[in-house]
């Protein structure tokens, strides 16, 4: 029989998909309470971490970038008192939108995803 090989780089299936979903998880609080898009992405990763090192990687990614965004958010509602701050929030929902997905197909492709400008402040 010839069978398809189910894994990228040596990653199997199961942690490709993890990953992904600890990126994408974040969308779906987007829509939710306000700050689910952290929640989401903490709680699968530290449920999952201890499965793959790919997963724990991949979900310190994405929380990491979560805890960026929610410091940004922050501070332009702060800079909102001098008009610049609208701007801000018009452009990070997109970037906390456009980020995960790309970082969703990154892991599932079994590649190493970082995002840019992200603090890591789990290592």
């Amino acid at each position: 029989m010839n069978q398809k090989k189910d894994i990228v780089n040596d990653i199997p299936r199961d942690a490709r998909q993890w990953a992904m979903i600890c990126h994408l998880i974040a969308l779906s609080g987007l829509l939710g309470n306000g700050i689910g898009f952290l929640i989401g992405p903490l709680v699968v990763w530290l449920i999952k971490r201890e499965d793959h090192p790919f997963i724990d990687k991949q979900g310190k990614e994405a929380v990491n970038f979560q805890i960026t965004m929610l410091i940004v958010l922050f501070i332009a509602v702060i800079l909102c008192l001098v008009v610049i701050g609208f701007l801000f929030l018009f452009i990070i929902p997109l970037v906390m939108t456009i980020f995960p997905i790309i970082a969703a197909v990154r892991a599932n492709r079994g590649e190493d995803y970082s995002y840019p400008f992200s603090i890591r402040f789990i290592k």
